[in-house]
């Protein structure tokens, strides 16, 4: 592998994250007359819807605190954060901190609290910002937020869940993979240290030791209750970009736990799964695969979708930085070459979202009801920032 400038990649990085992300959030997200943010967003930033996806609301506060809290004491940033927590505590939740899953633009619910991840992103948002602000009561809210996920953790949907029970019960992969992520996110502000160290616990045992499935070399969507494999659509599911965005959760909390076995082991499975996932004929991850190579339900199976591609990045240079392996340094320059030709847009700022299988633009928009302030400066910011490690610790070497 010739010589590679870790520096000049890492500042590709930041400029992209500082003079074009960053600012294209900041002047066209922000719903200045009722407080909130807009992500329905077409490819020049201009709104073409204006409902209010909560889980949205709580990642774009929680991206602008972070980066209050880790970068610099940039008080636009603050003030972002401020104000989209405001409109989130204001109209996001029942009363009883169950977030809902949309509002109006003003604020008025239009969808139940029916999905969990709505909350999880909530308590990260008030966490940084308790953090960044000192406000102790952002930290009382991320607390009772906290609470309502363990406590939904059983049954997340609740009274919402569309299945009859007892029929078919699964469990899901996405619930234990966001809450190790979750876990070191809300430390700071987390009185009883036990419960923490228990849910960080319980978290790992379901990712390696019941999601994880070693003759497949990935993870599965979906599981029965007592961890044993469903032959149903639900069942067979494969989604290789949430497993690399859990992996390199697993190597956070491995640094956390001065576990340098659980490094070792997340960068062994990520490497088998994007071997696995990578489609070998136009480059790129699938979105959707089948353990058994059935046909999908999902028809988007095949389509390229920025987190994928981002988180999986993440996944591999985390793990070259952690653990040396070339393999890792291998696919994050593969993965690299493929996010800045077909994510990145060459006239506006932001990436786009949604390619088809081979690579070509598929829908133009920036944000929408499922892609926010969240995976690309948080990609960017994360990859910049390890690059950057990289390069200083081989030019003190």
């Amino acid at each position: 592998m010739n010589a590679i400038d870790f520096g000049t990649l890492a500042e590709r990085y930041r400029k992209e994250l500082y003079d074009s992300v960053l600012p294209f959030w900041l002047d066209k997200s922000q719903d200045r007359e009722f407080g909130g943010y807009f992500t329905c967003l077409n490819r020049d930033g201009s709104v073409f819807d204006t409902d209010k996806f909560v889980w949205l609301q709580g990642r774009e506060v929680w991206l602008f605190a972070m980066l209050y809290n880790q970068v610099e004491k940039n008080p636009a940033w603050l003030a972002c954060a401020e104000q989209g927590a405001r409109f989130l505590e204001k109209y996001g939740h029942d009363g009883n901190y169950d977030f809902y899953f949309s509002l109006t633009r003003e604020g008025k619910p239009i969808i139940a609290p029916y999905n969990i991840f709505s909350n999880t992103f909530a308590c990260m948002a008030f966490a940084q910002l308790a953090v960044a602000t000192g406000n102790a009561h952002y930290a009382d809210v991320a607390r009772k937020t906290f609470d309502r996920i363990l406590a939904r953790r059983s049954n997340p949907k609740g009274r919402w869940l569309k299945a009859v029970p007892g029929t078919r019960p699964m469990k899901d992969f996405a619930l234990p993979m966001i809450i190790c992520n979750m876990a070191l996110e809300i430390e700071p502000i987390i009185e009883d240290k036990s419960l923490l160290d228990k849910t960080i616990d319980e978290a790992l045992h379901e990712v390696f030791d019941v999601f994880y499935q070693p003759d497949l070399g990935v993870m599965v969507e979906n599981l029965a209750p007592d961890g044993s494999l469903i032959d149903c659509f639900e069942g067979r599911r494969i989604n290789p970009g949430h497993d690399l965005e859990a992996l390199w959760f697993m190597m956070n909390l491995g640094l956390r736990l001065h576990r340098q076995d659980i490094i070792d082991k997340s960068m062994g499975i990520a490497l088998r799964v994007i071997d696995y996932g990578w489609d070998k004929e136009y480059g790129g991850i699938f979105y959707f695969m089948d353990r058994k190579g059935y046909p999908t339900q999902e028809l988007e199976w095949d389509q390229k979708l920025w987190w994928v591609h981002l988180e999986s990045a993440i996944a591999m240079i985390k793990g070259y930085q952690l653990t040396g392996n070339e393999k890792a340094l291998e696919w994050f320059l593969k993965l690299d070459d493929y996010l800045w030709k077909n994510f990145r847009d060459p006239e506006y700022p932001e990436w786009f979202g949604y390619l088809n299988r081979r690579g070509e633009v598929l829908l133009p928009l920036k944000g929408g009801k499922w892609k926010g302030c969240f995976h690309v400066p948080r990609g960017l910011y994360q990859i910049g920032t390890i690059l950057q490690d990289i390069a200083d610790r081989k030019n003190n070497a």
